[in-house]
Formats: C-alpha cells, sequence, structure tokens
C-alpha cells in the first residue's frame, strides 16, 4: 500500500491549507506529521481520507486517485470530538462492527480493558480523556490498510498518553498497515517514528528519518523544533 500526493495544494476560500506539497508513505511504516496548530497537518489527513478534493495535483492510493470510496480503505480519527452522546462504548463497537468489515471486535475488546473503559456507560458521561481514549480504540480495531490519526493524544494526561504510546505498536500490524499521525504533541511519540515530516505555514520544512534527523541534528526532534520552529 502506497498512498502518494503529487504537487498537491490546497485553499479554504483565500487561505492556502498546503501548497505543492509532494509526498509518498508506505506500509509497514509510522509517519509522524508534526506542526503548529494551523499548520495543514489536519488538511493533508483529511485529503489522503478523501474527505477534502485539493485544487491543485493529485492524491492517489496504490496509483489510484482518491474519492470518497476510499474510506473503505481508510481508519480515520478526526480531531473533533464527535459523538453520539447516548451511545454507550459497547454500542459503539457494535456500530462499527455493522459499518466497516475490517472492523475486529476482539481487539476492540482487549483495547476496552486495557483503556479502563466501561463498555456500559454512556459517551455524555464520559471525561474529554476517555472519550479519546474511545475514539483511539474505534480507530485501531479497523484492520484498514491506512490508518489516519488527527491529534490522538488530545485530551489524554501525560502518564495516559505515555501508556497508550508504548502499547500502540501491538494494536497496528506494519507488514500490512501505514500509520500517519498529525500532531503538535511530540514528545511521547518520536520514539516510535519512522519517518518525520515537519509542516509550516502549508508547506514542508522537514521530510526525514526520526533516527536520520535526531542524528543529525545532535538532539532529539522536540528538542530541535524548540530550537529553530518554537
Amino acid at each position: 500500500m502506497t498512498v502518494e500526493l503529487h504537487k498537491v495544494s490546497k485553499k479554504y476560500r483565500s487561505i492556502a491549507a498546503l501548497e505543492d506539497i509532494s509526498l509518498t508513505f508506505e506500509a509497514g511504516r509510522i509517519y509522524g506529521v508534526l506542526g503548529a496548530n494551523g499548520s495543514g497537518k489536519s488538511t493533508l489527513l483529511k485529503l489522503v481520507a478523501g474527505l477534502v478534493k485539493p485544487e491543485l495535483g493529485q492524491v492517489l492510493v496504490d496509483g489510484v486517485a482518491v474519492d470518497r470510496r476510499i474510506a473503505s480503505e481508510v481508519s480515520y480519527l478526526t480531531e473533533l470530538d464527535f459523538f453520539y452522546p447516548n451511545f454507550t462504548a459497547g454500542r459503539y463497537i457494535d456500530f462499527h462492527a455493522s459499518q466497516f468489515a475490517d472492523f475486529n471486535r476482539e481487539k476492540a475488546i482487549e483495547m476496552l480493558a486495557f483503556m479502563k473503559l466501561d463498555a456500559e456507560k454512556k459517551v455524555v458521561a464520559m471525561s474529554k480523556g476517555n472519550r479519546g481514549k474511545l475514539k483511539l480504540l474505534l480507530a485501531l480495531s479497523r484492520e484498514a490498510p491506512i490508518v489516519l490519526l488527527d491529534e490522538p493524544f488530545s485530551g489524554l494526561d501525560v502518564m495516559v498518553r505515555e501508556s497508550i504510546v508504548r502499547s500502540l505498536l501491538s494494536y497496528v500490524d506494519l507488514d500490512k498497515q501505514l500509520v500517519i499521525m498529525a500532531t503538535h504533541e511530540i514528545e511521547e511519540i518520536e520514539n516510535i517514528l519512522d519517518e518525520v515530516i515537519i509542516i509550516k505555514e502549508g508547506k514542508v520544512i522537514v521530510k526525514e528519518g526520526a533516527e536520520a534527523l535526531r542524528e543529525s541534528r545532535g538532539k532529539s526532534i522536540i528538542g530541535w523544533l524548540k530550537e529553530n520552529h518554537g
């Protein structure tokens, strides 16, 4: 599975969200799309998910132009905190299992226990952190070849983020899946990233292997970012 963006530009009205972006993503790797809020990270994921169309350029999956039908190939975690408030976590698992042929119910139940979520508790009664956990559970329980995670740790406290990041590799199959995470919360995830893409004001300013980036800069990714783009 390969995702390609060829000279992609996207505007919202007169405001450029992304400008002349060319990137390639391949299965078996975890990519971190990093940058400040408003840098264009979410737009990049929405383009891959087929939720928005570029003004210029092409977005391809295995050589085929992306449209809304790509949903069967993409597990997409939105940055938005949107739920049916009267659904319980258990009902959400049932609902997603009915909608997606690749939804792994056994994995979902395992993650429910790991994340200490109550299957009978309604979303309306959950904390923001627990709603964030539920979003991750639903996204990672799909076995889609493309996994897109937009600000996946938003609302989670530091200890919870560290725990989930440590376990993340056990919930994805890197032989079959590619994972793209867009986030500005870098510290906990940089050690699991294979490749780093840094976006600033809609433009890619760095695209490099995570280990090579650390070695060439002589410091952690977050340390380098703070020094150069803080």
